[in-house]
């Protein structure tokens, strides 16, 4: 049976309300909805991801989150200026620079003038227009609000731009420090050390641990070049190989939630991105269900995942979404729970999600302000701390051969 999406209006209170529902067909579809009291006023046939033809390369396109925030703030203003979307996607896709995301574009026309729709357009790049974002085109489409939602879906993105953007260049800074100090390290232990090394050796003194230790590892990053290189470049890839599976991507993300400083940036980051998402969704008409749905796909983290999983399951019983998330206060603090209890006792739980939204995106801009300041010590510590353990191990055999000449 056939699942349409719909938009409706109450016979009695006049308010407009949208949701899924299976019917036979169109005819059938109203007189349910007519049985509930309400009126259907537009429709569209969901359309399975199976039915869609997707291009195994196109699945592994992607553009610039940059790009596309622009391209959705383009297609809003054009489409407000009585613009036909198919024309607006063929302005849009000759001013765009970037090859790949002009020839997607070229694609949705073609199929927009071919009688589709444009999320169904758009549903084929995957990559690209993510589910939120074919989603809420969807609910744009069926309601007759295209210009609304393109204006809801620009913010959203721009919000993620200006989320991600933060988050990027504070860690920057101390991640170009931690590099150049393993590049000084093995530059280091293959070519300076060497020589002072090899005075040691000649020398007929017992040397401490530290110096061995050091001398060992210069000894085999410059023997085994190769090898060396070879086993640094397979760590990288079998971590990231790893961090693909499913426990990987638990280890990986309990790790990072209990580290100092960055824990406290991801569980902002994500409680923003779900109170910014999660409201965008409902704002657009989204059902509660639906809505869950699409925004566990959009964190990143498993373990938020994992509770969106439980509350998808718990909503569809009846249960409040706020005292599912409540189970769950390592990962949303006390602050969700009660906020989004309060939107649900009033109704407003939209309005009071996007503050929330608001309120973690400040806290996170004045942590990455802060980042430098609060890493440069740290960092320090950890330079000081090698420097310091490369001096010890040069100095103390010098202190013996000069104990042997006394």
């Amino acid at each position: 049976m056939p699942k349409f999406f719909y938009t409706a209006k109450d016979i009695t209170t006049g308010k407009t309300s949208g949701g899924e529902m299976e019917a036979k067909d169109e005819r059938a579809l109203a007189q349910d909805l007519r049985a509930q009291g309400i009126l259907l006023t537009s429709h569209k046939e969901l359309v399975s991801e199976q039915t869609i033809s997707v291009k195994f390369l196109d699945r592994f396109t992607s553009v610039p989150l940059k790009e596309k925030m622009v391209f959705t703030r383009n297609l809003a203003v054009m489409v407000s200026s009585g613009l036909t979307v198919s024309r607006a996607i063929r302005n849009l896709s000759v001013q765009t620079q970037n090859k790949a995301f002009k020839k997607i574009l070229l694609s949705v026309y073609d199929e927009v003038q071919a009688g589709r729709t444009l999320a169904d357009g758009m549903a084929k790049y995957p990559r690209v227009f993510n589910e939120l974002f074919v989603n809420m085109i969807a609910v744009g489409e069926i309601s007759g609000n295209l210009e609304e939602i393109l204006d809801i879906l620009a913010l959203q993105l721009e919000k993620e731009h200006d989320l991600t953007s933060k988050v990027r260049g504070a860690l920057i800074y101390p991640s170009v420090i931690v590099v150049a100090m393993i590049g000084i390290a093995v530059l280091m232990l293959t070519y300076i050390l060497p020589q002072i090394i090899g005075v040691f050796k000649d020398m007929d003194v017992k040397l401490p641990a530290t110096t061995l230790f050091i001398m060992a590892m210069s000894d085999f990053l410059r023997n085994n070049a190769i090898l060396s290189t070879g086993i640094f470049v397979g760590a990288i890839v079998g971590t990231k190989l790893f961090a693909g599976t499913g426990p990987g991507k638990r280890f990986f993300a309990l790790t990072f939630l209990y580290l100092p400083i960055i824990g406290g940036i991801i569980i902002k980051v994500n409680c923003a991105r779900f109170a910014r998402i999660y409201s965008s969704l409902l704002k657009s008409g989204i059902p509660v269900v639906h809505g869950l749905t699409i925004v566990s796909k959009t964190l990143g983290n498993v373990y938020y995942k994992d509770a969106l999983a439980e509350a998808i399951a718990e909503v569809q019983k009846g249960v409040e979404l706020s005292k599912i998330i409540g189970k769950y206060p390592h990962i949303f603090p006390i602050l969700v729970t009660q906020i989004l209890e309060v939107g649900e006792e009033t109704g407003k739980t939209e309005v009071v999600l996007q503050r929330l939204a608001e309120f973690y995106e400040e806290e996170v801009s004045q942590i990455t302000k802060n980042m430098s300041s609060i890493i440069e010590p740290i960092l320090m510590l950890l330079i000081g701390g090698g420097v310091g353990f490369f001096a010890v191990a040069m100095l103390q055999p010098m202190y013996s051969v000069l104990e042997n000449i006394k």
